[in-house]
């Protein structure tokens, strides 16, 4: 099977194991940083991904929100991330990521009434600039362009997410990561460029834990998708780059 079998997800039980990934994952990051969030994080999962398997909307606001905002996030995630990378890559998957978004996007409407819930916006590569030039102008082919991609963006996408589920992220911290991170990946993301501050580089290392997010997917939905197979691989190679 390939990634494209994931266009045969409909429903709000198609999608509970893809709330559950997204749910576990931030719940990785908030726990290895140490930031503050509420008791019940796990519950409000918990109660959010067996409410999507059993097709019920009977759902507080607590553990809707989370819900929702995971499904927008993916939804608005694609896109913006295909921009990163080189254009072959982004032709190649428009086409799925519009389908995939929509559907997302429409199972997120159906557990949304009565909240208020903004909509994410992810960085295009014009909107990052290292030394005045857009961040993808220093890096070329596609496993560069991807892990850059990817630090600037599941940055975002887990700020979006956690806030919305009651974590506090530091503000601060979330800005020098930003900043050091464009620049740092950008710049080829070895040994000879811009080093990360320990605590950024602490925060890069949880994030790019979304490898597991990945293999999680490729397992649940039985794909067996080699695409899936490299984005694993160079993300858990740049974690482990990372690792403390």
């Amino acid at each position: 099977m390939t990634l494209l079998s994931l266009l045969r997800l409909r429903g709000p039980p198609d999608f509970a194991d893809w709330v559950r990934l997204g749910g576990e994952y931030v719940r990785g990051v908030t726990r290895g940083m140490g930031f503050d969030a509420p008791g019940a994080l796990e519950h409000r999962l918990e109660r959010g991904v067996a409410a999507l398997r059993a097709d019920r909307r009977d759902l507080p606001d607590a553990a809707a929100r989370p819900l929702v905002v995971t499904l927008l996030a993916d939804a608005a995630f694609p896109a913006p991330f295909c921009e990163w990378t080189p254009l072959w890559y982004e032709l190649a998957l428009a086409g799925p990521n519009a389908a995939a978004s929509r559907r997302l996007r429409a199972v997120a409407r159906e557990y949304a009434a009565g909240l208020t819930v903004g909509v994410p916006r992810f960085p295009r590569p014009r909107d990052v600039l290292v030394d005045g030039r857009p961040a993808t102008a220093w890096v070329d082919g596609f496993a560069d362009r991807f892990r850059l991609a990817d630090a600037v963006l599941h940055l975002d996408w887990y700020v979006y997410v956690a806030r919305a589920a009651g974590v506090a992220v530091p503000e601060g911290l979330v800005d020098r990561t930003r900043r050091e991170s464009a620049r740092h990946w950008a710049k080829g993301g070895d040994e000879t460029a811009p080093g990360l501050s320990p605590r950024v580089r602490e925060f890069q290392y949880h994030l790019f834990a979304d490898d597991a997010w990945v293999r999680g997917i490729d397992e649940a939905y039985g794909l067996e998708s080699a695409l899936l197979g490299v984005w694993e691989r160079l993300l858990r190679a740049e974690r482990t780059r990372l690792a403390p």
